[in-house]
């Protein structure tokens, strides 16, 4: 039974729920959301957990909320839609979670004991594996594997399932080794004028390479992009800053000049 979603006496997410029932309402809904399907909606859905996870790395609290809100609005879209095809909806999704949580934590709602984190991250992973041998037909550590994962946290995660089976390096060193290798191998492709194809797939082994070597040394891949990310930003807006302090037009004062800025800041932030 419908109520005014307007009002704030009913829990939130019955306001939630309720909310999206009248925004895909087929009568006297929103045209857009009416046209939306699960392929226009996952885009959103993607960009909304990047979102949260931006302003956790910016630690914006004030934002968090508000992030978090726009991400459950994604599964309560996802879940309305699934309702209306007669696949699941909203409640079965969360009875799901919280069935897969106590299957994959019997040491806190059963009697199996795990003493540590790390002792824990090996049943956890046990537990799925079997989960996935249960459902799947195929039968590669590599199985289920989403593609539209982001490809560095996708290349980590084939890495950590192909360690599973003894697929590994156990140092640092071979795998430096290896980012030479195919640093040489983008060299030769771009002396022999190799055309963009090869030259992507040589791109694509080293960053493989690269990913690899964070894995071993216990970095998030990702995040450390994440962070590069951040600090080119910081450090190209401020050298667009003192370019045009000194009255010049960043553009105009070529690459010397701007690489003395950047030389600079970067020591003064070291420093």
């Amino acid at each position: 039974m419908s109520f005014d979603p307007s009002e704030r006496g009913r829990p939130g997410i019955e306001r939630l729920l309720e909310v999206m029932r009248r925004l895909r309402d087929p009568e006297r809904g929103c045209p857009w959301d009416k046209e939306q399907s699960f392929a226009t909606i996952a885009p959103y859905t993607i960009e909304e957990a990047y979102e949260v996870a931006d302003a956790i790395g910016r630690e914006a609290w004030d934002e968090l909320e508000g992030e978090l809100g726009d991400l459950l609005l994604q599964v309560v879209y996802h879940a309305q839609m699934a309702e209306e095809a007669g696949l699941f909806d909203f409640d079965a999704v969360a009875h799901g979670i919280a069935d897969k949580m106590i299957r994959r934590h019997p040491h806190v709602f059963g009697e199996a004991r795990i003493e540590s984190a790390a002792a824990q991250r090996r049943a956890w992973e046990e537990v799925k594996a079997t989960e996935r041998a249960a459902k799947a037909a195929d039968p590669s550590v590599l199985a289920d594997l989403p593609l539209a994962l982001p490809a560095l946290v996708r290349a980590e995660k084939l890495q950590r399932r192909a360690a599973r089976i003894g697929f590994d390096w156990s140092e640092p060193a071979p795998i430096l080794a290896k980012i030479a290798e195919e640093i040489g191998e983008v060299r030769a492709s771009l002396e022999a004028g190799e055309g963009r194809e090869r030259l992507e797939e040589e791109l694509g082994d080293l960053l493989f390479a690269v990913v690899n070597l964070a894995r071993r040394l216990g970095v998030d891949a990702e995040e450390a992009l994440r962070r590069a990310n951040a600090k080119f930003e910081r450090r190209f807006r401020a050298m667009e800053t003192r370019a045009r302090a000194s009255g010049g037009d960043p553009a105009a004062l070529g690459l010397e000049a701007l690489d003395a800025l950047w030389e600079a800041i970067k020591r003064e932030e070291k420093g």
